[in-house]
């Protein structure tokens, strides 16, 4: 098995693809040991690695977030956890677990602008995600509320320098292009 890695605009991320699908739909992201075990062997596994802060699954790859180690010492000991993980043939999320952790919420916006919401979620999925997808991270709508749009960012996008400047300049743009409604950004963090 050879896995791939990637650097992402996050310098305390790293993108890791394992040649597979990793999770079929949706996406997981996990902030701390506990969660990751609860719901995922393999992002419990990462955790146990020294140093390792974060773990968010996408269609076909894994993003580990880091605090204080080096890469060069980290990197080996995640390559073999991700190895050793999926050469045992064992799931990635536990079977009890149905729905990805964190992929749900309650979002909100006015019923009255459900035909604005609906264009800058189709706005969100087609143009945005992907692009962010390949940086190693997730987005996702969490509300509308006069004028403003809520998003949430998962994976290499949460914590990223440059995720402030993605959000008010290319984010933004576009959808204020499309949507002239939409007049600002803003990050939410979501704890679910």
């Amino acid at each position: 098995m050879f896995i791939q890695t990637e650097a992402t605009p996050n310098p305390a991320t790293l993108k890791f693809l394992p040649g597979r699908v990793v999770l079929e739909k949706g996406t997981a992201d996990f902030r701390d040991a506990e969660s990751a075990r609860a719901a995922s062997p393999l992002a419990g596994r990462l955790f146990e690695v020294p140093g390792v802060t974060g773990v968010f699954f996408g269609y076909d790859f894994i993003t580990v977030s880091k605090e204080g180690a080096d890469w060069q010492h980290l990197k080996p000991a995640i390559l073999g956890t991700v190895m050793e993980h999926f050469m045992s043939g064992q799931p990635v999320m536990a079977a009890n677990d149905g729905q990805p952790a964190n992929s749900a919420g309650e979002e909100f916006y006015d019923e009255a602008d459900e035909e604005i919401v609906t264009t800058i979620k189709e706005l969100l999925e087609t143009r945005v995600r992907p692009a962010v997808a390949q940086d190693g991270g997730d987005i996702t709508f969490r509300g509308y509320e006069n004028g403003t749009v809520f998003l949430n960012m998962k994976g290499a996008c949460a914590g990223c320098p440059s995720s402030t400047a993605t959000l008010k300049h290319g984010i933004q743009n576009l959808l204020h292009h499309f949507v002239p409604e939409v007049q600002q950004v803003e990050q939410v963090e979501y704890m679910g």
